[in-house]
């Protein structure tokens, strides 16, 4: 085994979907699914249990999570060891506060890693100089590195007698207690009838709102990422095709620091590679173009 397939595994343990896993490391599926199977192989043993909705961990999975996830991080520690710079560059990045765990996380790494880089979080719209942020939120003058695109769902407490529904409407919640978020998308699934409906509770951030749902307050309307990361609430699909677009943005006017010029082109990089790998059309029509 490599440290490339330990990070592919636990992209799939993380995510619970060969396709999700792909994106987070702007890899084809393929790669994540030969790289499992290898692994398989060789520890003679099944990690995954695939069905409809994705695959589940096996026992022998979350036995070999905490060993891979230390070898990772072992791994990623050494690399740093003997990287002594004698000038860090200070970059200052901006985040919207509904980004799922998961994902932030794996965005970032690859500068976390990087010894040569003093990173400063700060929220959304503050001084920074580049924001992961939702296209919907994007200034006039800002450059926009697209980087997944994820629809909303409703979290429910597992107990709500809604979920025994596959997909909700709009009127299934016309009287069900609803948890708003800092960054609320209920106006668009429940139209203007939105701005009347009493809370149940405002939640400050991502993961209030999740506990809130988990403790059975009420129904919320969130990104299928952060929803995903909760095992202690339902999700359910609804009626409403919502969906947002996160991405890096910097302002056009301002020159990139090399720090972030580097990283925003990886970040095209691979998103480019994994779109190819998904449709083989784009790689033949590229090859076609240099004939």
């Amino acid at each position: 085994m490599d440290i490339r397939e330990l990070r592919y595994f636990a992209a799939v343990y993380r995510e619970r979907n060969l396709t999700a896993a792909a994106r987070t490391c702007f890899v084809s599926q393929p790669s994540i699914s030969t790289a499992i199977t290898s692994l398989e192989a060789e520890l003679g043993t099944t990690l995954f249990i695939r069905h409809k909705k994705g695959v589940a961990p096996t026992a022998s999975a979350e036995q070999f999570h905490a060993l891979a996830r230390r070898i990772i991080d072992e791994a990623d520690a050494a690399r740093s060891l003997f990287r002594k710079p004698s000038t860090r560059t200070n970059l200052t990045l901006g985040l919207m506060r509904t980004l799922d765990v998961p994902r932030t996380i794996a965005l970032l790494k690859p500068l976390t890693a990087r010894s040569d880089i003093a990173l400063r979080l700060v929220g959304h719209d503050e001084r920074a100089d580049a924001r992961i942020i939702s296209k919907s939120m994007l200034g006039d003058d800002e450059h926009f590195v697209p980087l997944w695109s994820e629809r909303y769902v409703a979290a429910l407490p597992p107990s709500h007698p809604l979920t025994l529904k596959e997909r909700l409407r709009a009127a299934d919640l016309a009287d069900a207690p609803m948890i708003d978020r800092c960054h609320c998308e209920q106006s668009e699934f429940f139209g203007r009838a939105a701005q009347r409906r009493p809370s149940a509770a405002i939640a400050q951030s991502e993961d209030w709102a999740m506990a809130l749902v988990a403790a059975g307050i009420g129904i919320a309307i969130v990104p299928e990422g952060v929803a995903k990361g909760h095992p202690d609430v339902a999700i359910r699909e609804i009626e409403v095709k919502i969906r947002r677009e996160v991405g890096l943005a910097y302002r056009a006017s301002a020159p990139l620091v090399d720090a972030l010029k580097d990283f925003v082109g990886k970040l095209q990089g691979r998103r480019a590679k994994s779109q190819r790998a998904r449709n083989p059309l784009l790689k033949r029509n590229k090859s076609e173009r240099r004939r």
